[in-house]
């Protein structure tokens, strides 16, 4: 297999995933692979109930969609490795060839569509 162009597509989706990351969040600095919601502006002094809890609806979904992100982006990162070790396009699971077709779709893909999760 060709890895050249995964690699390729893997590195652009790589600083994608970063750039979006971000913007919500911030590394933890005790794990690197961890990524934190940033603190949404609170302002402690209000007294409009509904706008504190705007602002933690929206700390909330930050957490979400950084939590989605985050396992984007580490799965990149495996997939990059495989790359390296020569073993990129097989199942993590059943060690089966990946097909083509679901890697061009998901350069990202670990398993088999049998095996996804």
């Amino acid at each position: 297999m060709e890895t050249n162009k995964y690699k390729k597509l893997l590195e652009e989706e790589k600083v994608k995933l970063i750039k979006e990351l971000n913007t919500i969040g911030q590394k933890n600095p005790s794990n690197s692979k961890d990524w934190e919601a940033k603190p949404t502006n609170m302002d402690s002094d209000s007294a409009d109930d509904n706008e504190v809890a705007d602002t933690i609806e929206e700390f909330e979904g930050n957490s979400a969609i950084l939590k989605q992100l985050e396992i984007q982006v580490n799965n990149v990162e495996t997939a990059l490795k495989e790359i390296l070790a020569g073993t990129y396009g097989k199942c993590l699971i059943c060690g089966e060839q990946i097909p083509e077709d679901r890697l061009l779709a998901n350069p990202a893909s670990l398993t088999c569509i049998e095996h996804t999760k």
